[in-house]
């Protein structure tokens, strides 16, 4: 398989094995499973069951069960009966981490376990350790004999598995071997995999997981193509960004993750973990899976030119090379353009919306962290003084009749461009529309403009799709730049017309996020094409979304990013409450990133992205860290926010608001 999905330019669902979990058949083409995990006591029977039957009747078709210790794993059956007794047949699956003997329990109980290769029976102790081949095969031995036991009572019993990998728990000799990297994360369910085989059990599903989109994306890919060079098949995959977080961030990092995947046709279950009440996952999980119609088959929806070889390489981060426009392109993060061209007069009131405030005391702009770049007005020109950093985008007709040609500049489309005069010597954006990839002419077209070498350096493409796949359409279009070498800047402009802004937030993330995690695009503009009776659009969130993208892919900090686990019945407390007050006191601290973990399952594991962590570790206390180090434990509730914030400015992360 040269690729890592069945197409790049085509929606075709990757064919993975098929998976029975109790009644519900997973892989092989079967629709796209949707769950989600309680947050519950475990051993709290009723509460655990009626939380269950809210995420199973907003559309859960799998819930999954923490279950730590022996008694949780005994405990499932009281929940499982109980469920039954109401009339729900929906099949339960228990979360194991560290102990074999809950999971050889809970497989006797449930339709599927759930285990982490990197503490099911490897430990994580942040230890750098040195291991001989001969030590490595004798470790992998040891794996063998403490997990075929589990695989038997599977096969018995016809329970189902899922080997589910999380980058920030993978072991110390995983880490030792092959670092914090996506290929880790790989080996170390591969390791599992093996066994499994041996033992002819094949009824796995596996994960990926991550906090950073980027390494989740990545870990996938390269899982993909490790099974089918290494076994000759893919097991079903199980997606998800692990402590998303909450609100529009959350959903928008858990977008970009599962639906850059999706858009390839990988993936046959889906997980979004929010840091709130579970059954708020699920309509997110469905307007994600709602882009993806045709689910029960391989069929295409649109054929553009196919891709035969990638000259980029989809299993690291590379940005694409463009030289510089003004502040757009090379070494400059992806600038925001903000749509505002809606608005029938744009106001200074109106800048509040895309991050410019106007203090009329000291006749000043104040200027946040998520300030659009540039506007986009079509025929209109301000009649106030704008920001000094704010350029705008117009029409020809309006740029023509500007008088500041240092602020304003001109957008064509193909064929004003073409016939166009009269340019602007210094930057030009030029529309080319991927909605038709099969002959390129309107690229063809652009290259050929007579004045089209002569300013060159001065040429801003914008790319847009009006086709169903337009991330494979666009990323088409950027293959093409690359194989012609034309290394102008490029903007991303993604529309919408969907009258529900969390569809609008979905598919914004989607398709703009899939191709900045490849390293395409110097730039994003998102709009909104108006239903006849929609007359407003929300500016801010519009705003906001787009820097939250870009956040999501690590291509321009603007924010604080949190790194927040979506509770479960491990946690030890309130995360939503905690992850609100932390939240409020530390928002303003640009590029810092915090985690808010629950418990040590995968606290110190998953925060090891982070500068610094707030980790629960006992009934009321709480331990803090500073990257991966211990800093102080036993913190008492009362005072952990307190003293989380004395640590940062200790550590001279801290600025005042």
């Amino acid at each position: 398989m040269q690729l890592y999905a069945e197409s790049l330019t085509e929606y075709k669902r990757l064919a993975t094995l098929e998976v029975k979990i109790g009644d519900l058949l997973l892989g092989n083409f079967n629709p796209i499973r949707i769950q989600t995990m309680t947050t519950t006591d475990t051993m709290d029977t009723i509460a655990t069951v009626e939380q269950s039957i809210r995420c199973i009747e907003a559309g859960s078709e799998l819930i999954r069960i923490t279950a730590p210790s022996k008694n949780e794993a005994e405990n499932l059956l009281n929940i499982k009966n109980e469920l039954r007794r109401r009339g729900y047949t929906t099949p339960l699956v228990a979360d194991i981490h560290f102990t074999p003997n809950a999971a050889e329990i809970a497989a006797r109980i449930v339709e599927k376990v759930r285990i982490n290769p990197g503490n099911y029976v490897d430990k994580k102790k942040f230890e750098l350790l040195e291991y001989s081949n001969d030590e490595y095969v004798e470790e992998i031995e040891r794996i063998r004999t403490r997990f075929t036991p589990l695989i038997k009572i599977c096969k018995e019993y016809g329970t189902a598995m899922r080997i589910g990998t999380n980058h920030g728990s993978l072991s110390d000799r995983i880490m030792s071997r092959y670092g914090d990297t996506p290929i880790g994360m790989v080996e170390s369910a591969m390791e599992f995999l093996r066994i499994a085989e041996s033992e002819n059990y094949y009824n796995i599903v596996l994960s990926m997981k991550s906090s950073n989109p980027q390494v989740m994306v990545q870990a996938y890919r390269l899982l993909i193509q490790n099974m089918y060079a290494e076994l000759g098949h893919c097991y079903p995959l199980h997606l998800g960004v692990t402590e998303a977080g909450d609100g529009e961030d959350g959903r928008i990092k858990s977008a970009i993750g599962i639906g850059t995947l999706l858009e390839d046709g990988i993936g046959d279950t889906i997980r979004v973990s929010l840091t709130e009440d579970p059954e708020f996952e699920i309509p997110v999980c469905r307007n994600i899976v709602q882009r993806y119609p045709e689910t029960a088959s391989g069929k295409a929806i649109q054929k553009i030119t196919e891709i035969k070889s990638l000259p980029y390489n989809p299993f690291e981060y590379q940005r694409k090379k463009t030289f510089e426009v003004n502040n757009i392109g090379a070494k400059h993060v992806p600038v925001v353009i903000a749509d505002l061209h809606k608005i029938k007069k744009i106001t200074s009131q109106d800048m509040e919306a895309i991050g410019y405030s106007y203090d009329v005391v000291t006749d000043k702009w104040n200027i946040s962290d998520m300030a659009a770049d540039y506007l986009f007005t079509a025929d209109q020109l301000i009649d106030f003084a704008l920001p000094g950093t704010l350029k705008v985008i117009c029409y020809y007709n309006a740029w023509i009749a500007s008088e500041d040609k240092e602020k304003y500049f001109p957008i064509f489309d193909l064929k004003e461009f073409a016939t166009s005069s009269y340019k602007h010597p210094k930057m030009n954006f030029v529309i080319l529309d991927c909605s038709d990839n099969n002959d390129f002419e309107e690229l063809n077209e652009f290259m050929q403009v007579p004045m089209h070498r002569e300013l060159e350096g001065a040429i801003v493409l914008c790319l847009s799709s009006t086709n169903k796949n337009a991330v494979q359409s666009i990323r088409r279009m950027f293959i093409e730049l690359i194989e012609r070498e034309i290394k102008n800047p490029v903007i991303i402009i993604t529309d919408c017309s969907r009258e529900e802004m969390d569809e609008n937030l979905i598919h914004y993330a989607i398709e703009t996020g899939a191709l900045l995690l490849d390293g395409f695009g110097d730039g994003i503009c998102l709009g909104h094409r108006f239903a006849e009776k929609k007359v407003y659009t929300d500016n801010k969130l519009l705003n906001s979304i787009a820097f939250g993208i870009l956040q999501a892919t690590r291509t321009r900090i603007s924010k604080t990013e949190y790194i927040s686990c979506p509770s479960c019945g491990r946690t030890l407390f309130d995360l939503q409450e905690t992850t609100a007050r932390i939240r409020a006191v530390t928002n303003h601290l640009k590029g810092v990133k915090i985690a808010i973990m629950g418990c040590i399952v995968n606290g110190p594991g998953e925060m090891a992205d982070a500068d610094f962590g707030y980790v629960g570790s006992g009934p009321g206390k709480v331990t803090l860290y500073k990257g991966k180090e211990v800093v102080k434990r036993a913190v008492s509730e009362d005072i952990a926010v307190s003293e989380l914030i004395n640590l940062i400015k200790e550590s001279d992360a801290w600025v005042e608001q």
